[in-house]
């Protein structure tokens, strides 16, 4: 039983080029098919990286089930990353064609029709961009921008907006705290 547990069905090298090609794949095929896939997960991207998941795993493994077949497997898919991560943080010329440029949706206000048509986003998904950073109208956007991470970078026009209505709400507590003490002392000096 131990045997077959650990027992490589595949010779070494093809358990370690095996994730290292799929891994090198994915990449490319994650950077030409947009920033999108990983801006954010609606349903359907979902199901995407679920079914890829299973889609791999046979190319990964091969015809190997064995434990150390799996451990051989992830060391390599780790190996690769860690690799590829170091490279690119070396060469950043590299990293900027690997990982693409980031993509400006709006800009002083102005949505960039074209660009959010090319990473295939819609209204209602630019709005609740907007939304998770505390904004509701595109005129209030200086810029957003979709970084080639796929995370969503949004400025807006007035930085101070929030904490001007911090203020004028401070001031209407207080002014409210007065009047509430006035009338207490009203009512004390009736009662």
């Amino acid at each position: 039983m131990i045997d077959s547990m650990f027992h490589l069905h595949v010779p070494l090298l093809e358990k370690i080029l095996r994730p290292v090609i799929v891994y090198l794949c994915l990449v490319l095929f994650l950077r030409l098919f947009g920033k999108r896939e990983l801006a954010q997960l609606n349903p359907f991207d979902l199901i995407v990286l679920l079914c890829l998941s299973n889609t791999v795993q046979n190319s990964i493994i091969g015809d190997d089930n064995s434990v150390s077949g799996g451990i051989v497997g992830v060391f390599s898919l780790l190996g690769i990353n860690f690799v590829l991560t170091r490279i690119l943080f070396r060469f950043p010329r590299l990293n900027r064609i690997v990982e693409g440029k980031e993509t400006v949706l709006i800009e002083q206000g102005k949505v960039d029709t074209e660009a959010v048509k090319r990473e295939a986003l819609s209204e209602l998904e630019l709005k609740t961009i907007l939304h998770r950073g505390g904004l509701n109208d595109f005129s209030q956007v200086e810029c957003l921008v979709l970084e080639p991470s796929g995370n969503f970078y949004v400025e807006e026009k007035d930085p101070l907006r929030e904490g001007k209505e911090r203020g004028e709400i401070l001031r209407q507590i207080v002014a409210l705290t007065a009047e509430v003490k006035e009338l207490k002392t009203l009512l004390a000096a009736r009662g």
